[in-house]
């Protein structure tokens, strides 16, 4: 009867500690991965749209465009390359404050594989910066200028907690690609497997309005959930990084 009553608190006590447990596929799932490429989303079902190089005259108008059809956008932002980030400060805010993720495209964007460690913290301190001025957090995410990762860049990424984005469609709007042509890209790509991340740029009003609605249509029609960058890498806590950071007053770049 003793015997029987302590393999009965034994068997209890395992189970109890096993219930502790927690899964480690869900652990890698919600782990933040600072300083290694990332190309595509870890799950199927979902698709992230992530514009590069604003803030840009037509950031309000496509958080408009993302809000009226109720989806979240990732904008992967400078802090000088077309004007100075604070004279969007409303729209960078808007995006943010619509529930859009704002992402670091450095503060110049300039060739980081070539740079030293210490200037490549400067790029990625200024965004940082200005970020919390105008609405208070710092990002954890950012997509290298040019998609170049050479160098210090990665361990410099890796030390700064920043998830580094790449893309697996490129949009090619950069590279004078109409949005009809963009179409077939992710046409060609397909909607089965893990979701997209593409390469595409708000500075492009084709891309802006013709390409941007094309894509919630087709997401729609093949079940797909269009999320931001960190959602799709079951990420959505480690969007930004931990902590509360204070403004320094600044306006100007």
């Amino acid at each position: 009867m003793l015997l029987e009553s302590a393999l009965t608190t034994f068997a209890f006590a395992l189970c109890a500690t096993a219930r502790a447990v927690p899964n480690p596929v869900e652990i890698f799932k919600r782990a933040h991965t600072a300083g290694v490429v990332i190309n595509k989303c870890s799950k199927p079902g979902v698709l992230a749209l992530a514009y590069d190089d604003g803030p840009y005259q037509f950031t309000s108008s496509l958080v408009d465009t993302l809000d009226a059809a109720g989806v979240k956008g990732t904008f992967f932002m400078t802090g000088t390359l077309y004007g100075c980030i604070y004279n969007q400060a409303a729209a960078v805010k808007k995006a943010f404050d619509s529930g859009h993720q704002i992402a670091s495209h450095t503060w110049t964007h300039p060739h980081m594989a070539s740079m030293g460690a210490s200037q490549i913290q400067s790029e990625m301190q200024k965004v940082e910066q200005a970020m919390v001025n105008i609405f208070g957090k710092k990002p954890a995410y950012m997509r290298p200028p040019f998609l170049e990762t050479g160098g210090q860049f990665l361990n410099v990424m890796k030390s700064m907690n920043y998830a580094v984005i790449a893309d697996d469609v490129d949009a090619g709007d950069w590279n004078n690609q109409s949005p009809q042509q963009s179409e077939q890209k992710f046409q060609q790509a397909g909607a089965s497997g893990n979701g997209h991340i593409p390469l595409m740029h708000e500075t492009y009003q084709g891309t802006v309005t013709t390409l941007t609605n094309w894509l919630i249509n087709w997401a729609k029609t093949n079940n797909l959930k269009i999320v931001t960058v960190a959602e799709c890498l079951d990420d959505a806590d480690g969007a930004y990084q931990p902590g509360n950071f204070e403004g320094n007053g600044q306006t100007t770049c």
